[in-house]
């Protein structure tokens, strides 16, 4: 029994000895996996890796970040640096600027520098947190400053990638200049993320954000108390399409020394055909990226590419129309000092049989629709702006009185839109 225990125990050392350099080869592909993932993924962020120096306990790599503009195409480069602690079953990766910005650093964190770390362990879970300190900086020939509390960000990766929970905490900042102040408080997200298949996933959210203040000289102060948003993703039918709820509440605004609110606006989407959701959205990303690769190609290429996803798009809105979907705003309602600003817009396509499908053409041929609006009557008598937008609308009958409120009510149907009596047709669409 004793033999049993000494050779138990001696298998047991090796592993423990051996572990580190096993993680350390592991933590090394999940790494360039990683890379590979977010570059194919997306065309705004390149990561790049070198010198990646693997040693028993830990190692070292440099590297880059490319982040390219969407409108004008330029590219700014970050470099960066990292080590690797290994351990029995993880590593724990700890990012920092390279030396040559140091002084630009010290300048905004002269005690506490910030901290981007990336634990990572074998079974497929990450765990990704950053953490910047407090910032105080001021201008003494301007007079101009900036003051952000600490923030903290984490993300945990499981399942392989495939969930994620997503957590922000940002206490708040102050942007000052002699004729303006800026303040932002107690901003927080929380995330929950959950791959269905290919970019679509499913989850749900939260994002608040205690006060939004700005405050200009000559003008009144303009704040917002108390915004909230909240968002939910699932699937229908089995999997096959998803739906998603997004409820925006604003407790308060304050102008010209006057409180309202509440506000509230729902956005809901049902029925989403999941791959045709899928082809959608991988056609909008690869046009994105062909444009933002046309620098200095062959324009003919590039034109032809456009084409094809734009082809692509057409077919993955026909498809999504062919399954049926109801989206739109369920619940509009503003609140003004003269009284509430309320409505509804919703848009909605049946689902089609076979046959339907292969005759469809258009996807606005079947769509239909509703909109009711209604404010008060006193908020365009305050605003001459808004009163003189209102008063040929009025004429013409677009907009009709109903005691004290203005209201808008409108029908879409076989290619036109009726509002309040008053036939407007419409273009096809696709």
């Amino acid at each position: 029994m004793k033999k049993q225990w000494m050779v138990a125990g001696a298998a047991l050392l090796a592993v423990g000895v051996g572990a580190p350099w096993m993680v350390g080869y592991v933590t090394e592909q999940q790494w360039q996996a990683v890379t590979t993932e977010v570059n194919q993924a997306q065309p705004l962020f390149q990561l790049e890796t070198r010198n990646y120096d693997r040693g028993y306990l830990g190692a070292e790599f440099t590297g880059t970040l490319s982040v390219q503009n969407p409108d004008t195409g330029e590219e700014h480069e970050f470099e960066y640096q990292a080590r690797v602690s290994h351990g029995v079953t993880g590593s724990l990766l700890d990012f920092s600027p390279p030396s040559e910005l140091g002084t630009q650093v010290e300048k905004l964190f002269p005690e506490e520098k910030p901290r981007l770390t990336l634990e990572t362990r074998l079974w497929g879970t990450a765990i990704v947190e950053l953490t910047v300190p407090a910032i105080s900086v001021i201008n003494e020939e301007t007079g101009e400053s900036f003051d952000m509390s600490e923030s903290y960000s984490r993300a945990e990766i499981t399942d392989s990638g495939s969930h994620a929970d997503i957590l922000m905490l940002w206490p708040g900042a102050v942007i000052r200049a002699p004729d303006l102040r800026v303040s932002i408080e107690d901003f927080r997200l929380e995330q929950t993320m959950d791959h269905l298949t290919g970019g679509v996933w499913l989850g749900d959210g939260d994002m608040s954000l205690s006060g939004f203040e700005v405050a200009s000289r000559g003008e009144p102060t303009l704040r917002f108390d108390d915004l909230e948003v909240r968002s939910e993703t699932v699937t229908e039918e089995d999997g096959e399409s998803i739906g998603s709820e997004t409820v925006m509440t604003l407790e308060t605004v304050t102008a010209d020394d006057m409180n309202f609110g509440p506000h509230r606006m729902e956005f809901v989407f049902r029925g989403l055909d999941v791959q045709s959701w899928n082809d959608l959205t991988t056609a909008m990303t690869d046009m994105q990226t062909a444009a933002l690769t046309a620098s200095g190609g062959d324009s003919r290429a590039v034109m032809q590419q456009q084409m094809a996803s734009m082809n692509r798009i057409n077919q993955a809105l026909l498809g999504l129309a062919g399954e049926g979907f109801t989206f739109g705003f369920p619940t509009l309602s503003f609140a003004t000092p003269h009284g509430p600003v309320k409505g509804e817009i919703m848009l909605q396509h049946p689902s089609l049989s076979d046959d339907e499908k292969d005759q469809m053409m258009m996807v606005m041929q079947r769509l239909t629709g509703n909109l009711d609006l209604s404010m008060p009557l006193a908020l365009v008598e305050q605003y001459p702006e808004l009163g003189m937008q209102v008063a040929p609308l009025i004429k013409q009958g677009m907009v009709v009185q109903e005691g004290d409120r203005l209201r808008v009510q409108g029908k879409l149907e076989d290619l036109a839109l009726d509002i309040n009596g008053n036939l407007i047709p419409l273009p096809p669409l696709f």
